[in-house]
């Protein structure tokens, strides 16, 4: 949380539901701090269906505290749930639709699967890529991607934000899996 940590790209995952939360109608989706969920919250309408935005206000790797509260709080399973991440293995302007699985190494997802005692959730992995020496993934993550990097994150997340998300809200998860993994783009090929 806060503006010291806004732009980074261990932010991708709330950068995302903000570029949601902005695409739709901003004044109808206006962030309210929710104590009980340790987080801000908005309703955002796509598809006919109002879907519960949560930016956790925890730091990443407490994650787990707000994802859990907003669980009971909401009456949500896990399956109801679209965990929204940076992902180091993945090059920017990548993004890829991916169910359960182990957390690579990410904090917060490691602290959701220890608070939740699963990790049978739905994961919009959004690529930040890697400085290349395990090393430097702290310094690295918390600074800003460059510019073109920046915009290849931003075309991943709204290539995310189209079909494959109107496949995931019908609960069509194969179909935004093949949508979004045929149509993301691996800038380091062209590099």
């Amino acid at each position: 949380p806060g503006e010291k940590y806004a732009a980074t790209r261990h932010n991708a995952g709330m950068q995302f539901v903000d570029f949601l939360r902005i695409q739709g109608a901003p004044q109808d989706t206006l962030l309210k701090s929710n104590k009980k969920v340790h987080g801000l919250v908005a309703d955002y309408s796509h598809c006919g269906q109002i879907i519960k935005l949560l930016l956790p206000q925890t730091y990443m790797n407490q994650s787990g505290l707000s994802i859990v509260a907003a669980m009971r709080c909401f009456n949500l399973n896990p399956d109801q749930i679209l965990l929204v991440h940076d992902e180091l293995d993945l090059a920017p302007g990548t993004a890829r639709i991916k169910y359960d699985g182990g957390h690579g190494g990410h904090n917060g997802l490691r602290d959701i699967f220890q608070a939740s005692g699963r990790r049978d959730f739905y994961r919009l992995r959004i690529g930040i890529g890697h400085p290349g020496d395990k090393s430097k993934v702290l310094n690295f993550v918390l600074k800003p991607a460059g510019t073109m990097e920046q915009q290849w994150i931003h075309e991943a997340m709204y290539k995310a934000s189209q079909a494959p998300l109107d496949a995931l809200i019908q609960g069509k998860y194969a179909q935004a899996m093949q949508i979004l993994h045929q149509q993301s783009t691996n800038h380091s090929k062209t590099q």
